[in-house]
């Protein structure tokens, strides 16, 4: 149990009246009259929900142990992505709409870390940098270096990302997927 100023960011997961939650957002608040507060953004980690709760910086809040597990990505159909724990061999399905956005820049048999709370998996950590290959985007033409400017690449997973306009197809490209922002070519 922690003050809620120090434990409350992004992406940590608290336990709040039986209930485990998963900070999407928060920001802290201090308005002209009264104490400072913090506004934050949770989500139900067992059933999906999404609540807004405010904490005063000094609430006490309690933290909830998450287990950390590596799986490897096998491949995706139309309902499911597939996984595979490479110790034990067994494998673990994903729900489409649930891990969809944190697997567009993840190619098959990469490792990504399965976040847990007494068994239930409820959530997927793709590598923070992935390398990709483009698969379409419009030709460069030499000379285009300007710094600032850019144009829409599909890559080898089928998402879209922004690349400076010297970057042509076939080139590999490094990602953070977190941002979805284009690094460099490799």
């Amino acid at each position: 149990m922690a003050d809620a100023g120090s434990v409350i960011k992004k992406g940590v997961t608290i336990e709040l009246e039986g209930k485990v939650y998963r900070v999407e957002d928060f920001q802290h608040v201090k308005p002209g009259k009264g104490a400072a507060f913090i506004r934050t953004k949770l989500k139900d980690v067992i059933n999906g929900g999404v609540v807004e709760k405010s904490f005063r910086p000094a609430e006490n809040v309690d933290t909830a142990h998450v287990e950390r597990t590596v799986k490897q990505y096998l491949y995706q159909d139309d309902d499911f992505y597939h996984f595979m724990d490479a110790e034990t061999y067994d494998q673990v399905d994903m729900v489409h709409e649930d891990v969809e956005e944190e697997m567009k820049f993840v190619k098959e048999n990469e490792n990504v870390t399965m976040l847990s709370h007494d068994g239930k998996i409820f959530a997927v950590e793709p590598p923070l940098f992935v390398e990709l290959d483009i698969i379409d985007t419009e030709p460069g033409f030499k000379g285009n270096t300007a710094t600032g400017t850019f144009k829409p690449a599909t890559v080898e997973t089928g998402a879209v990302v922004q690349v400076p306009l010297f970057v042509n197809q076939g080139d590999k490209i490094k990602i953070d997927t977190r941002t979805g922002e284009y690094l460099s070519r490799v």
